[in-house]
């Protein structure tokens, strides 16, 4: 970059990009926007979540922009709809696309339904009156966090359980949570088996993707979290295997230190708010 870009900043476009090169992507998925456009950015608020509290926060801090993580406004709204990676995941391994529609189809509606609880848009009416630059980043740094699991995944020896666990808490988002990895369901010394893991698709699958992975050969499903219903459902199932649960924070934290670098190599001044540290302990 050269002396007059560092000058000028970046634009809220810039920003959006540099997060779907991380996945490889070119288009914005659905969960994901630029809400208030803003250039000439040089320091960037970055946080998981938002609230109005932090664009408040934000502001006094002398930040150009607000960069968050989950969806929020028309991102949240339109949230179900990258829900359909799950099909491309559930095909990946041999399942048949028709019932992976149809498997999707209730996880969607869900998800829509619950899109009307909402009050979706009063962050975004505040970094609008403040004049704020405001863009949520959710499905592309998850692709990257999704990429970085697998990497260490495949690299790694993996015989039982117990050998999945350990390879993941060596990466350094998931050694420095305060949650461990765990395996909700089966045992640490079970073989490992056929695993899928089922991340960067919006939300976890719940009980029934999870057995239908199972019915087809895959022993090991792995998800970052999972609700508590879903899991007694999991638990009751005689046909369900291993079922091991990473971390929310720690997984998400991946996709956004790696964009805070990127910011920061751009002369980028960069206000992390609730990140796991990646750096050295």
């Amino acid at each position: 970059m050269n002396y007059y870009s560092i000058l000028k900043g970046l634009d809220t476009g810039e920003v959006m990009q540099i997060g779907l090169n991380l996945a490889g992507w070119k288009k914005i998925p659905f969960d994901s926007a630029i809400h208030v456009k803003g250039n000439n950015i040089k320091k960037v608020f970055v946080s998981i979540d938002v609230s109005t509290f932090d664009i408040y926060f934000a502001k006094i801090l002398g930040c150009d922009c607000v960069l968050t993580h989950h969806p929020i406004g028309k991102s949240a709204v339109s949230f179900h709809k990258v829900f359909d990676r799950h099909v491309e995941y559930m095909v990946e391994k041999g399942i048949k696309k028709k019932l992976a529609n149809s498997l999707v189809k209730d996880l969607k509606y869900k998800a829509y339904l619950k899109s009307h609880s909402l009050i979706y848009n009063d962050v975004i009416s505040l970094a609008k009156s403040l004049k704020m630059p405001l863009l949520n980043i959710h499905q592309p740094l998850d692709e990257y966090m999704r990429k970085v699991i697998l990497f260490k995944l495949y690299k790694s020896k993996l015989r039982s359980v117990s050998d999945l666990v350990k390879a993941i808490e060596e990466i350094t988002e998931f050694k420095k949570a305060l949650t461990r990895v765990i395996i909700c369901n089966g045992k640490s010394s079970n073989e490992i088996g056929e695993w899928v893991l089922v991340i960067a698709a919006g939300s976890n699958g719940g009980y029934d993707i999870a057995r239908t992975y199972y019915e087809n050969n895959i022993s090991t499903v792995i998800y970052l979290h999972i609700d508590y219903n879903e899991l007694l459902k999991v638990k009751k199932d005689k046909r369900c295997k291993n079922l091991v649960i990473l971390g929310h924070l720690a997984g998400d934290s991946i996709g956004m230190n790696k964009i805070c670098k990127e910011l920061e190599k751009r002369e980028i001044e960069v206000v992390k708010r609730g990140l796991i540290d990646d750096s050295s302990f």
